[in-house]
């Protein structure tokens, strides 16, 4: 071993370890320390010495420990074999550690994040073997889609060509597998005039974003099914948004519903700093569940990522990079990827403890003063974007945050909200009185609506009139509520009573749902839209009624609330007929007041 590469341990505190000797490595290079090979990263160089933080508990090791610096980045290993996995921060396999260790995993036990004995059939690209046919030269370009493996029933992979490759077009890529045949991830299956090999799985840094061709609008919706969300405060693929709330508002919860229902190809759940008994209900639910596109398990488009709170601190400081690199790469491959991190704050705290080991000058709250510039190079890695091999792909980023006591104005939620443009925010009264998802219609916001009114034009043309209409609604009965608690509701006149009961028909019929029953559990785009106009509709009519003089008692004496409310347990995804029939009796029933009192004023 040369000596530029090898040193020895100087200082120990936690897991920042101070090493001595290794001159020539530099800085994120990847580091194996002690007897036990413990893998750590350098963050900071100084002279002869470098700092390292470990990834791994340290218990036990002595000052003159043994390090040897592997002269790469910390990476991760892209092929098939990563949807259906669940991985620890820094991508080991839990199940195969489990079987190797137990329940504890042992000090430096390492594993391949891919098994490379199991056996894919790969089927080259069409378009490439035309061109071997005619014998035209096949320029080493990256991002260039070789062939493809069928990773899971609901995932095919496809193999490129690295981003990293020499696009000069000076070489020629030629496969070696110009028909269907079995391969590992070991295989080769393609190489360069200049000698460089292409395997079907290759590592890349997880600190380093893959390149893209050109970023596009985030004009598309991210669908999730959710009320709440589609309508009022939309997510764009390639988005990012916050869900910010006090312990038990359910920020887990919401991310769960996301991930199971929103329309995206390929979701990456990290579980970053959490609770060991959360993670495990998300490690049991998951497999469990039913992908509503498939039929088939949910894990067969899902990556798991788990890095519970007992779990060496350091490793979940790396835990979202290496989810996001993960999510890189399936993006690259055309596909649409959410990223579910829950939580940043716990990865917040993880940069806190990390830079009081190294003696660094806190910031506010004691979190270090370049905590801004990490959120945003994590957020800003999101975006729908046209990829090297002319595919478009997104990756979406959902990040909870867990603000101490609720308090939003604390540093992570704040400087989350600089580089998000979608803030669901949790509110703990909606929590504590059952109403789900707890995302406040006061405080939360989304930037992408105009982005996406377009799409929803599409659907239905009165999507934005109706969102603004509610959302309005909804703040004028937040101020008539605290007026009807000084004076009681008997004093508010019928025009502003009509205001509140409609405002309570949308939390109760609309804003809340129900993720047990099988009808409400998700709301397709159309039904969402005829269920809010309906009752906008219902609120300009009886709006005129009263204006006319007739009393709020007789327009509601039919127990229209009740009706409307249960209208998203009853009328089915497929069923839009039955809104637009309910709607015309309403509207005959109104309209017949209408013409009464109009009769009346002639």
């Amino acid at each position: 071993m040369p000596e530029l590469t090898t040193g020895r341990v100087t200082r120990i505190s936690g897991p920042i370890v101070h090493i001595a000797g290794l001159i020539e490595a530099g800085l994120f290079d990847l580091v194996e320390v002690g007897e036990n090979r413990i893998i750590g990263e350098i963050i900071r160089l100084s002279g002869g010495e470098a700092v390292v933080q470990v990834y791994e508990d340290n218990t036990g090791m002595k000052i003159g420990a043994g390090a040897r610096c592997m002269g790469r980045p910390l990476s991760v290993l892209l092929g098939p074999g990563l949807v259906g996995t669940i991985y620890d921060g820094i991508q080991r396999p839990l199940e195969e550690l489990y079987k190797k260790s137990g329940a504890f995993l042992a000090v430096g036990d390492q594993c391949s994040p891919l098994d490379s004995k199991k056996r894919y059939v790969f089927k080259p690209n069409s378009e490439i073997l035309e061109k071997i046919k005619r014998g035209d030269v096949i320029p080493a370009t990256a991002g260039l889609v070789l062939g493809s493996v069928e990773e899971t029933a609901s995932i095919t992979c496809k193999i490129m060509t690295p981003p990293s490759l020499n696009d000069a077009g000076t070489g020629e890529a030629i496969t070696f597998l110009a028909e269907e045949c079995e391969v590992t991830i070991d295989s080769i299956i393609a190489k360069t005039s200049a000698g460089a090999e292409i395997p079907v799985a290759q590592w890349w840094p997880v600190r380093t974003p893959r390149p893209q061709a050109e970023r596009l609008g985030a004009d598309q919706p991210l669908l999730t099914g959710q009320r709440v969300i589609d309508m009022f405060f939309p997510l764009s693929k390639g988005g990012t948004a916050a869900i910010p709330g006090g312990f038990g508002t359910g920020k887990t919860m919401t991310q769960h519903a996301v991930a199971k229902w929103c329309d995206a190809d390929v979701i990456v759940y990290i579980g970053c700093g959490e609770r060991g008994n959360e993670m495990t209900d998300v490690l049991t639910e998951f497999p469990m569940l039913t992908d509503p596109r498939t039929g088939r398990s949910l894990m067969e488009r899902t990556i798991l990522i788990a890095n519970t709170s007992n779990m060496p601190v350091a490793a979940r400081e790396v835990s979202i990079y290496t989810g996001v690199t993960l999510a890189e790469y399936y993006r690259d491959m055309g596909y649409h990827v959410a990223i579910m991190a829950d939580s940043t704050s716990r990865w917040a705290e993880a940069l806190r403890e990390l830079s009081g080991r190294m003696e660094e000058m806190p910031a506010e709250e004691g979190f270090p003063a370049y905590l801004p510039t990490r959120l945003a190079e994590f957020y800003e890695r999101a975006g729908l974007v046209r990829t090297l091999s002319g595919s478009e792909g997104s990756v979406s980023i959902i990040g909870a945050v867990s603000p101490p006591g609720g308090d939003f104005s604390e540093p992570v939620t704040q400087h989350t909200k600089r580089f998000i443009r979608c803030f669901w925010a949790l509110d703990r009264d909606l929590a504590n009185a059952r109403h789900y998802p707890a995302i406040s219609w006061i405080g939360s916001y989304s930037e992408y609506a105009s982005e996406v009114e377009e799409w929803w034009e599409h659907v239905n043309h009165s999507w934005a009139s109706a969102r603004r209409s509610a959302l309005d609604l909804l703040k004028r009965e937040q101020r008539l509520a605290e007026i009807a608690r000084l004076i009681g509701l008997d004093a508010i006149p019928d025009e502003q009573k009509l205001i509140m009961i409609t405002a309570d028909i949308i939390k109760d019929g609309f804003l809340q749902q129900n993720s047990f029953d099988e009808t409400d559990m998700y709301c397709a785009p159309a039904k969402q839209v005829k269920l809010l106009c309906l009752i906008m509709e219902f609120y300009e009519k009886a709006h005129e009624c009263i204006r006319l003089g007739a009393p709020l008692l007789r327009i509601m004496a039919h127990s229209l609330k009740e009706r409307i409310s249960r209208l998203k347990n009853e009328v089915k995804n497929d069923d839009i007929q039955s809104i637009d029939n309910f709607a015309e009796a309403i509207r005959a029933d109104l309209d017949g007041i209408i013409s009464s009192y109009k009769t009346q004023t002639v």
